[in-house]
């Protein structure tokens, strides 16, 4: 891993080497401190407890700065009630945030239009330790700060899958939905990327909790 100094504060290149692929990669990171201070606040908090759906690990492979102070296993949201699968590993932060989305959006949408509860998020990815969109050079994905999330699906009920891929442009009620989901995400998320933004999210629906601009109150949502 190399370091670089600059007036915006520590420059973090870090290599390395992805599965099934000949050359490695790599990202830059810039030190952010505001990320630890939210996590240790979050922990803090008292917000989130060990229980049979939320358990804490002890670290998370890659280099730094990749990682968080206490990562945690998740595998259901909104008190057990809708399932995640596989579960994601995610930051404090982005577990209450997550509850929020499902509690807030996803389960008043699936009622809505389908007249059932959704049961089950099908998650796409989690933690990850590598580049935005897996391109070498570029800055570090949230998902390599485990503040992000990646949604594919939604399991319904009555055994009804929409997924992302195919209900953006599916039938009536599967682009209501979608549409409605994604939406509410942009009420409680800072960045919320879908078929709309570019052709990485195509099939699923990109969650974090970055900070965007100079004041970090700004919202990316497509």
């Amino acid at each position: 891993m190399l370091r670089k100094s600059s007036k915006f504060g520590l420059i973090v290149v870090a290599l390395l080497q992805i599965p099934g692929c000949g050359k490695p990669a790599y990202f830059v990171a810039k030190e952010e401190p505001w990320r630890a201070n939210e996590e240790r606040l979050c922990l803090a908090s008292g917000t989130i407890r060990n229980n049979p759906f939320v358990s804490a690990r002890s670290a998370l492979g890659g280099p730094a700065p990749c990682g968080a102070i206490r990562p945690l296993y998740v595998s259901a949201a909104v008190r057990g009630s809708v399932g995640l699968k596989p579960q994601a590993t995610l930051s404090c932060p982005m577990v209450p945030a997550t509850d929020h989305w499902v509690q807030t959006a996803v389960v008043p949408a699936a009622r809505h239009y389908f007249g059932v509860d959704v049961v089950e998020l099908q998650v796409a990815a989690s933690y990850s330790c590598r580049p935005r969109n897996g391109i070498a050079g570029g800055r570090l994905s949230e998902h390599g700060h485990a503040n992000a999330l990646d949604i594919s699906g939604f399991l319904l009920a009555d055994g009804r899958r929409i997924t992302v891929l195919t209900g953006w442009s599916g039938n009536v009620a599967e682009r209501a939905f979608l549409r409605a989901v994604h939406k509410g995400a942009c009420r409680t998320f800072t960045t919320v990327l879908g078929p709309n933004a570019d052709a990485f999210h195509r099939d699923h629906f990109h969650l974090d909790l970055a900070r965007h601009g100079r004041s970090g109150s700004v919202r990316i949502c497509q």
